[in-house]
């Protein structure tokens, strides 16, 4: 890693048109600025310079510091100066792999360090400075009155001011700055569940306690290198071209990118670490167009004292954490409070975030009163967590914000982005690990899917507030489009000890799917508020008991379109002494199929109650179930369910069923149900159910509403005859009669009814032309061939039979018709 990280700066001051100087040739002074560079060795001390108020100014053609060796900016004989700003005019990268350092002066002095060319510091940089540093590669430093501090004219004596500087000008062609080191060693924590412990650290850049450590350049990368600003602050900006706005109250130095054309990236690399700890926490702020954190490099905050702590802030538009170094934590940007107080807050934001492989973003309280800082992420498009490290599966790739033993309260989580993906054993966790209580999860999201699971701890994808032991747990608020849980995935508000689960509200604008299929290490695909057992290995790490003793949280969930399949569950249920939550669903279709559950349980408390509120139809098929039971000594919980159809097919059961304790009352108000009956006890049908095998059972109630098919209709005669019956006969043809019934007609409308129309039919057409009466004509039927029956056969000369009757009549009688008597 040395040797790869050593050829890495060679190529990158060979890309900058810098090379590599004797000792004898590292600090040289250009002459604008009356700078005198006395050596001895390997170390320079650097005198005079331009004195304008307190301000201090060099200028340099070269500007390195060899290993072992050091750069000291003499102020003896400029003792009120406060802000020295250096630059280097000519072509090389400045090199440092020594100590810079400030010595006398009557005030701390901050340095400026600048270098369009490029700055490296090497594993055995250090600092050693009264005020404030900031490093750059920009072209000039702008002051208030106008003047620019600029390595581009250096032909005539520059007109210096005593004006305070208000921005840095990063041209295109400007250097990166490279920090290199051998990473932190005092992250990776025997026992994940107690603080950090802080060693002194070995090499890397460090300002005094409070003061900011800043470094402003076309790419920033820290290759094992660390940074430390003890209760301070460190800021890291990666500008490709542009200005930076500089606001210089070296105690709160802050830095406005908004007049930046583009942006450069921040890559941390080999257990690189950005550490602004202390009694308070100070600040940590992160600029740049990409920010990566990889192999255990870490960003860090641990708040001490009674003071307010500073935050993490990282502004980007792809952040990544990913990868772990053998013996080395997980990549991390880490919150600590060890105050009564807040501890750091976490702000994100950005177009994407990824954590994977282990990268973690975490928030931790450890002592009581104290809150833990919240972590807010605003990911313009998507925001996507998955696996573990690859050398502990423990260490799982998302967002923490735990309470631990002697702690307070666990920070809150805030997710706004348009997609969040959960994968392959990855979370999202406020836990309770002895605290006072946990943090609350918001997320608004269009998309939100949990799948797949953890191969090392057959642990699920899973969004969580969970009290393991201690305090209650926290509420979850999830606002999104679609809602999707596959192969293990998980959304739960539970506690497994003694404090109670917080409530889980879920309002998804087009729909929710469980699908339990693709579960091969834990449990099926699930949404629950409840009182869990976790499995044995997780209650040996946390000392937990067998069962918990808190009580379940109330679950709601509103969508359109709710489908539960394959196994998956949605619960509100305990399986220790506590009661279960209320569980309440309201949806256009809710969708059962291939055992899918909705259900409510306890063992020994009392049932929770379930409510379905469907507005078109409830569907249960392929032994799905709707159950609020009870085990144990447990009353059976209570079941609503309003909707217009429900229909229950292939041993799909409603139950609120007890063992010793009484069954649960179940209540159904609908226009139609369809398979589903009442019956005293489970069959292989599909049951309505509310006994209990050894106490009082429960009642079933089903309320038929919706029009009555009897209401307004007029009773028909028993006795019906036939219509034909009862057309008169007379002298007139009859071939052309009918019979045709035209309703209610002029019957009047029944009174218990509204009022409406109902006219009958009216016959308006002119029908003069056809009233005109006519002569009567005579009427004479044709005489009808009269059949005459056989008598004889015989066969004829074709030898065929041929039937033979005796000679017809010839004179036979017409029959008498009515136009025949009319006519005689």
């Amino acid at each position: 890693m040395k040797a790869t990280s050593l050829y890495l700066g060679l190529i990158g001051g060979i890309l900058t048109g810098a090379m590599i100087f004797p000792a004898n040739a590292q600090v040289t002074p250009d002459g604008t600025t009356h700078t005198i560079v006395n050596s001895s060795g390997n170390n320079f001390n650097i005198l005079n310079g331009l004195e304008k108020g307190n301000n201090l100014f060099h200028s340099f053609s070269n500007f390195s510091v060899p290993t072992g060796g050091s750069a000291t900016f003499d102020l003896v004989n400029t003792p009120n100066i406060t802000t020295i700003f250096s630059r280097v005019t000519g072509r090389n990268v400045s090199n440092i792999d020594g100590l810079i350092q400030t010595l006398n002066g009557n005030h701390p002095a901050s340095l400026f360090l600048m270098n369009p060319n490029g700055i490296i510091f090497g594993q055995n940089a250090s600092l050693n400075i009264g005020g404030s540093f900031i490093g750059t590669t920009a072209e000039s430093i702008n002051f208030a009155d106008g003047f620019k501090f600029s390595v581009a004219d250096t032909t005539t004596p520059p007109l210096l001011t005593i004006s305070i500087p208000i921005g840095l000008q990063i041209g295109k062609n400007s250097g990166s700055i490279n920090i290199q080191g051998q990473g932190h060693n005092y992250l990776h924590q025997g026992n994940f569940i107690e603080a950090i412990n802080r060693e002194p650290q070995l090499g890397g850049l460090s300002v005094l306690p409070g003061k900011t450590l800043a470094l402003i350049g076309n790419e920033i990368r820290l290759d094992g290198g660390i940074l430390v600003a003890q209760n301070g602050q460190i800021k890291l900006g990666s500008v490709n071209r542009g200005t930076v706005n500089l606001d210089t109250n070296f105690a709160n130095l802050k830095l406005d990118y908004a007049p930046v054309e583009n942006f450069s990236d921040i890559h941390l690399t080999g257990a690189a670490l950005i550490d602004a700890s202390g009694n308070p926490g100070g600040s940590i702020h992160l600029q740049a167009k990409a920010i990566q954190i990889q192999d255990s490099s870490a960003v860090f905050i641990q708040h001490q004292g009674m003071q307010n702590s500073g935050r993490i802030e990282i502004n980007t538009d792809f952040l990544e954490l990913s990868g772990a170094l053998p013996n080395k934590d997980q990549s991390l940007i880490l919150s600590e409070n060890l105050s009564s107080q807040q501890g750091a807050n976490i702000d994100i934001s950005a177009r994407q975030v990824l954590a994977r492989d282990g990268g973690l973003i975490s928030s931790t309280t450890y002592q009581n009163g104290g809150v833990g800082g919240s972590i807010s992420i605003n990911a313009a498009e998507s925001i996507q967590f998955s696996r573990f490290s690859p050398f502990d599966a423990s260490r799982t790739s998302g967002i923490l914000t735990p309470s631990y033993k002697g702690g307070g309260r666990g920070g809150n989580i805030l997710l706004t982005t348009q997609d969040v993906l959960v994968k392959d054993g990855a979370v999202i966790l406020a836990g309770v690990f002895g605290g006072n209580g946990g943090g609350n999860i918001n997320i608004n999201s269009g998309n939100i899917s949990l799948i797949g699971e953890n191969s090392g701890t057959s642990g699920a994808s899973a969004l969580a507030a969970t009290s393991f032991f201690g305090g209650d747990a926290g509420a979850i608020a999830i606002n999104t489009n679609q809602l999707l849980l596959k192969a293990g995935g998980v959304i739960s508000a539970s506690t497994s000890g003694s404090g109670d689960a917080g409530s889980l509200t879920i309002n998804a604008g087009k729909s929710v799917e469980i699908d339990g299929s693709g579960s091969i290490l834990s449990q099926p695909s699930r949404i629950t508020a409840s009182g869990q057992q976790l499995p044995p290995v997780f209650r040996r790490i946390f000392g937990l008991t067998a069962l918990p003793s808190g009580d379940g949280g109330n679950l709601s969930i509103k969508s359109p379109n709710i489908k539960v399949s394959n196994q998956g569950y949605i619960a509100a249920e305990n399986v220790g002494n506590g009661d279960a939550g209320y569980l309440q669903i309201q949806a256009n279709s809710l969708t059962l199929e291939r055992k899918g559950q909705i259900r409510t349980s306890t063992k020994v408390g009392q049932g929770g109650s379930l409510e379905l509120s469907i507005k078109d139809l409830l569907l249960m098929r392929n032994n799905s179930l709707i159950s609020a039971k009870a085990e144990g000594q447990g009353n059976g919980g209570n079941i609503i369910i309003n909707s217009p159809v429900i229909v229950g097919l292939e041993n799909s059961d409603i139950i609120a069923n007890a063992v010793i304790g009484s069954g649960g009352n179940i209540k159904i108000t609908t226009q139609g149900i369809f398979g589903l009956e009442f019956r005293n006890q489970l069959t292989p049908e599909n049951d309505i159910t509310a006994s209990s095998q050894f106490g009082i059972s429960g009642t079933v109630q089903v309320n038929n509403i919706g029009v009555d098919p009897n209401s307004g209709l007029i009773e028909l005669p028993a006795n019906v005859t036939e219509s034909s019956q009862k057309i008169a006969t007379g002298c007139a043809d009859t071939s052309g009669s009918s019979f045709i019934a035209t309703g209610r007609g002029g019957i009047p409308q029944n009174p218990s009814q509204e009022v409406s129309s109902d006219r009958t039919w009216s016959d308006i057409r002119n029908l003069s032309a056809f009233q005109k009466t006519q002569a009567l004509q005579t009427q004479i039927p044709a005489s009808p061939e009269i059949l005459v029956h056989a008598t004889s056969w015989h066969r004829n000369a074709q030898g065929k039979i041929e039937l033979v009757a005796a000679k017809s009549p010839t004179n036979m009688r017409s029959p008498l018709t009515c136009t025949a008597t009319v006519s005689n």
